[in-house]
């Protein structure tokens, strides 16, 4: 059962993190997130009654200073005090604060909607009718105001500092020296518990290490603490972002090569001290670390499963296997080390679209610089064949780009002066230079590389059950191999204690659940890199797997599936380039979107010595005077006004008409455009499965359904508010029994896509609220990715479900095969290391998908 609660006075996203930290852990909680932006509290029970409601409630008001509320109903028509301090009219609309306002509110990012004038919403400011986002969750008039995040605000004020406005440091080190992504857990459980660490997320596939310290703690200590904890778990190196990737070398492999070396020799004069000697030093990395860990409390690891189990093997006499079983591990460790490696480096290279180099112009002269050394407003020059290295506007030269890895767009653009390019792409052709506009850490490539990095904290719903049945799956073999070791020896089996023994120890050697841990997390990595090399952002895996699940796709309409820029599309006279150009002399000097698409259709020069003069008719259109002669461009009041002798159009565009000394010429159809190949596209997606495509706009009815005809939707909702949008979309949801995705442009439709199970904003690049928005972003602006986007998705959930059921298949096979004897612990190594390098071989597949 799912809820929703507001959380009343929650002011930051750090208290937010804490609350939904602590929810995950409740026994009778499924799922919970919490949003500090909208205040909005989703849980998802497993067991629901209300003394459990109670008892979470009172958890989360403990947890912080807050108060907590279930999310309400619509008022009556009459005015009515809903407790959150207002009072509300008969039209009412849902800003997600749980509760309902009169229609003539605004958004100010507190959660509440607030009339024109001055009003206080309790997050402790003022608001006025125009506010401006700067980040800080909190929308500002044009004046200085201090929200408390540590910066002014003014007139489109865009100043943005990740993360510390939002109270939240961000650390990231590189932890070199870990073997298997159970040692990874266990060093993110241990940074999870130090004082001061708010969240700590670890990426056992690309060795990197992210942890949020709290507010107002004090760093250096904090990351001492951090420290001390990973080494209490595991012998690392632990690289900070700011050093040198200088990785220690490895002399102690030659001991290894020393006791392989023994094993013949011990073999041969059948000497029981060699094989002891042999199994030592083959052994001493598996030994040591055991000794460690059970040193520290930590017991349940593939360590110690591998040093009882040959240990059990020495004490009965089985000194061959135990030395030769300890080999097997160590070789398929390496191999799976090695292919692991690989799959880093492969992904790695997929996104490697930052460049190391900048020739930056100083005193006429240009030099190589490190981009980080490059400040906006700067300028660069760029040469044929290299990679652009920050974002900024072409101030000389033109050439072609390759935009591929950033957008997946196989065809070259061209650019001009005054284009915007962005870091990432490709000069092909000629000499250009670049003023450069956003600086490394804030240009498109950081952010996308930022995202992607960041993705792997998003654990997908598999990759959570896989960890939680590893973390209880090895316990639970480990006392089965106990109880096989001591029972049957209570029964007259006929067999020896010995040879129970030996199959208990393979019962520990088969029982590591390595290959779940790594191969799980890996794959969806890779989808997600697969994926950013096709212009397609995934936040992280569990929105890749809900893509993978989608079956309603619910659009936008305007920018998403049209243009959303007027064009003439059509012109009605009989004399149509006459008509044409003098509504292009009367609008020369407008920079209304429909006056520019006149302008831009006639796309000659004019002379504007013809015009004698122009006056703008407010709501009507414009009157001039051309060459003496009176012409007429505007709407049917502008006609009527004047007398004019027409025929009104009935168009799904905006039509202008036109009229020449009192007689009227004709019309101007002025329509937004319906992108390059939509309709193919949407027939693609339905051939995939998806089974129902839906349009949610605000524009006219008539408009919506020719847009709709043309692409193929299925079913049209127009006219809607943007709160219609919601309550539309939550119609949807309940009809659908697979996932909702819904496709906007990322920026007027927020709410929208935080409220459907998966946000797809289109088109986004470069645009931080796209970006913020959404759960994907496509890079292009069409619809031809998202149909790549959920091949990718499905042939990552594919591949998955084969390793789980590859992994748990071998593993319950070997260990039956073992309880009657018919497996021996060299075929235990095997249904442990051997199976983790498949699947992880197996997860690389979809790099190449």
């Amino acid at each position: 059962m799912e809820k929703i609660y507001i959380l009343e006075g929650l002011d930051c996203p750090n208290c937010a993190l804490k609350i939904e930290k602590a929810l995950i852990k409740n026994k009778y909680i499924i799922y919970a997130s919490v949003n500090a932006a909208t205040l909005l509290c989703n849980i998802e029970y497993s067991e629901f009654n209300e003394q459990i409601e109670k008892e979470v409630i009172q958890l989360i008001e403990e947890l912080e200073d807050i108060k907590v509320k279930k999310k309400e109903h619509h008022h009556k028509h009459k005015h009515e005090d809903c407790g959150c301090g207002h009072h509300h009219e008969h039209k009412h609309e849902d800003c997600g604060c749980g509760h309902h306002h009169e229609h003539k509110h605004e958004e100010c990012g507190c959660g509440h909607h607030h009339e024109h004038k001055h009003e206080e919403c309790g997050c402790g400011h003022h608001h006025e009718h125009k506010h401006e986002d700067c980040g800080c969750g909190h929308h500002h008039e044009h004046k200085h105001e201090d929200c408390e995040c540590g910066c002014h605000h003014e007139h489109y004020h865009e100043h943005r500092n990740e993360p510390n406005n939002k109270g939240l440091r961000k650390i990231k080190w590189i932890i070199e020296g870990l073997d298997c992504a159970h040692c990874a857990l266990k060093v993110e459980d241990a940074v999870n518990k130090v004082d001061g660490v708010n969240y700590a997320s670890i990426n056992f596939t690309t060795k990197t290490l992210l942890f949020y310290l709290e507010d107002k703690v004090n760093e250096d200590k904090v990351k001492n603490n951090v420290k001390q904890a990973i080494l209490d778990k595991e012998n690392v190196q632990i690289i900070e972002e700011n050093e040198a990737n200088v990785v220690k070398k490895d002399n102690k492999k030659y001991l290894i090569i020393l006791g392989i070396l023994l094993l013949p020799v011990g073999l041969y004069l059948n000497n029981n001290i060699l094989f002891i000697i042999s199994y030592l030093l083959v052994g001493y990395k598996v030994i040591i670390k055991a000794l460690k860990n059970i040193k520290r409390g930590e017991i349940f690891d593939e360590n110690f499963l591998m040093l009882i189990a040959t240990i059990g093997a020495v004490f009965v006499g089985e000194y061959l296997e135990a030395v030769a079983v300890m080999l097997f591990y160590q070789v398929g460790e390496y191999f799976q080390d090695k292919a692991v490696d690989k799959s880093r480096r492969s992904i790695s290279e997929l996104m490697n679209i930052k460049s190391d180099i900048a020739h930056i112009e100083v005193n006429g002269e240009f030099k190589d610089v490190h981009p980080d050394e490059v400040r906006v407003g700067d300028v660069i020059l760029v040469q044929p064949g290299e990679r652009v290295p920050l974002d900024g506007i072409v101030v000389k030269g033109n050439t072609s780009v390759d935009t591929s890895a950033l957008t997946g767009e196989s065809m070259p653009k061209d650019l001009e002066v005054n284009d915007e390019i962005l870091g990432g792409y490709i000069n092909l052709n000629s000499l250009i230079e670049i003023k450069v506009t956003h600086e490394t850490g804030e240009s498109t490539v950081s952010r996308i590389l930022d995202m992607v990095e960041n993705a792997s904290s998003k654990k997908a719903k598999t990759e959570l059950k896989m960890t939680r049945f590893a973390r209880i799956y090895t316990p639970i073999v480990v006392i089965s191999a106990l109880i096989l070791a001591i029972l049957p020896n209570l029964f007259n089996t006929g067999i020896s204690w010995q040879e129970w023994l030996i199959r208990a120890c393979t019962f520990l050697v088969i029982s590591c659940p390595c290959a779940l841990v790594l191969s799980i997390p890996l794959g969806y990595f890779a989808g997600i890199g697969r994926a950013s090399i096709e212009g397609i952002l995934v936040k992280g895996g569990n929105y890749l797997e809900l893509l993978s699940e989608v079956d309603t796709v619910v659009f936008d309409k305007t920018g998403t599936l049209t243009t959303g820029k007027f064009e003439v599309t059509k012109v009605d006279s009989d004399n149509p380039d006459e008509c044409l150009r003098l509504a292009c002399l009367a609008e020369s000097y407008s920079l209304h979107p429909i006056a520019i698409s006149i302008q831009n259709e006639y796309g000659r020069e004019i002379n504007k010595d013809e015009i004698d003069s122009i006056e703008e008719i407010a709501g009507c259109g414009i009157k001039a005077i051309i060459s003496g002669n009176e012409v007429l461009v505007g709407n049917t009041k502008l006609m009527n006004q004047f007398h004019i002798n027409f025929k009104e159009t009935q168009s799904i565009g905006t039509i202008v008409y036109v009229a020449y000394n009192s007689n009227y010429m004709g019309t101007i159809e002025i329509s937004d455009t319906v992108k390059e190949n939509t309709k193919e596209y949407l027939v693609e997606l339905k051939n995939k499965g998806v089974k129902k495509l839906v349009m949610l706009t605000g524009d006219r009815n008539v408009t919506a359904i020719s847009v709709a005809n043309q692409v193929g939707i299925d079913k049209v909702y127009s006219e809607l508010l943007p709160n219609d949008k919601i309550d539309k979309l939550e119609e949807i949801m309940k009809e659908t029994n697979g996932k909702v995705a819904y496709v906007g442009d990322g920026i007027n439709d927020a709410p929208v896509l935080a409220r459907s199970d998966v946000g797809i904003a289109m088109g986004g690049l470069g645009s931080e609220a796209a970006v913020e928005a959404s759960d994907i972003v496509l890079m292009k602006d069409d619809i031809s990715s998202l149909s790549k986007g959920i091949d990718i998705a499905r042939f990552t959930q594919k591949i998955m479900n084969q390793n789980i059921v590859f992994i748990l298949g071998v593993k319950a096979i070997v260990l039956i095969m073992s309880l009657f004897g018919y497996a021996n612990m060299w075929l235990g190594v095997f249904a442990d290391v051997g199976v983790s390098l498949i699947a992880v071989i197996n997860s690389m597949r979809i790099l190449s998908k």
